[in-house]
């Protein structure tokens, strides 16, 4: 009898261990006694599953972990990836080094959950959109050992602050200044990176943070995703880092929304939902996902 409850036990913990997990608010990082939180979905099954991280946008000061990038959480899902949402630090109160080093600290703390987690550390690839995608395309061109992932999926994400900054300036009238605005009124958009102004200083900040600029081989590939009516971070912002990149031998595709704005959830016609299984395709191929 106490053998039969003993297997009960194991196989009922057996059970458990595979069933889906769902967890909102889960704490990952406590920079300065901040504590800064992620939601996740891990698929059944005994894995190890490929996993994505995901970087909402916002303009640097605004979103969530639980808005911005929803349209990704039942792709993702679907096809049997676990995913983390991350939150980070924001304007006004944080700039970009604390954004940044939270999202260094979401990658090692994914990487030491793998196990509870059932993942496959050599299968994670971090997933940003706007704001977001600016921060993985920095860890993407940045990466050390420790934080090193197997893919990058930049939706439109800037890869050239400053030029895309003297692109609003010069051109008002194809970007929507007034969300612009709003965000560095409050401490985001160049702001956020020390630019109060588009002076020979403030243009030297931005292009120090730029991505396209810390370009190199053996970056891991990169998957660009951008619609072409985006008015807040220029269309061929994305064809130009993967240009950067195939000069350097980097590996890098890019995904065209036709008349896609800015911003996932705009892009509703059914001839722009094409992104979702190419985006898809390329995650498993990437990854070496079956």
């Amino acid at each position: 009898m106490r053998r039969f409850i003993l297997t009960l036990a194991i196989a009922c913990a057996a059970t458990l261990a595979a069933a889906a997990q769902d967890q909102k608010d889960v704490e990952y990082a406590r920079p300065g006694g901040k504590p800064v939180l992620l939601d996740l979905h891990v698929p059944d099954g005994a894995g190890p599953f490929p996993a994505a991280i995901l970087v909402h946008g916002g303009g640097f000061d605004a979103g969530s972990k639980s808005t911005n990038v929803r349209p990704l959480f039942d792709v993702l899902a679907g096809a049997g990836f676990a995913w983390f949402s991350i939150d980070y630090r924001m304007a006004p109160e944080f700039r970009f080094p604390e954004a940044n080093e939270d999202l260094d600290s979401a990658i090692r703390w994914v990487k030491a959950n793998a196990r509870t987690y059932r993942l496959d550390v050599s299968k994670i690839a971090i997933a940003g959109e706007s704001a977001g995608g600016f921060l993985v395309n920095y860890a993407g061109t940045h990466e050390t050992p420790e934080i090193r992932v197997a893919a990058v999926v930049d939706i439109y994400g800037a890869v050239d602050y400053g030029k895309l900054a003297l692109e609003r300036r010069d051109h008002p009238e194809l970007f929507n200044m007034t969300s612009i605005n709003g965000h560095i009124a409050k401490g985001g958009g160049i702001r956020f990176f020390g630019a109060e102004q588009l002076d020979e200083a403030g243009l030297a900040k931005l292009r120090a943070i730029s991505p396209i600029f810390a370009v190199h081989k053996g970056m891991p590939p990169f998957l660009c995703i951008h619609g072409t009516k985006d008015d807040q971070v220029s269309y061929d912002q994305s064809p130009a880092m993967c240009e950067a990149m195939r000069k350097v031998g980097a590996a890098c595709e890019l995904i065209t929304v036709e008349g896609g704005g800015h911003g996932m959830g705009t892009w509703r016609a059914p001839e722009q939902q094409h992104w979702k299984p190419e985006m898809v395709a390329w995650l498993k191929k990437t990854l070496k996902v079956k």
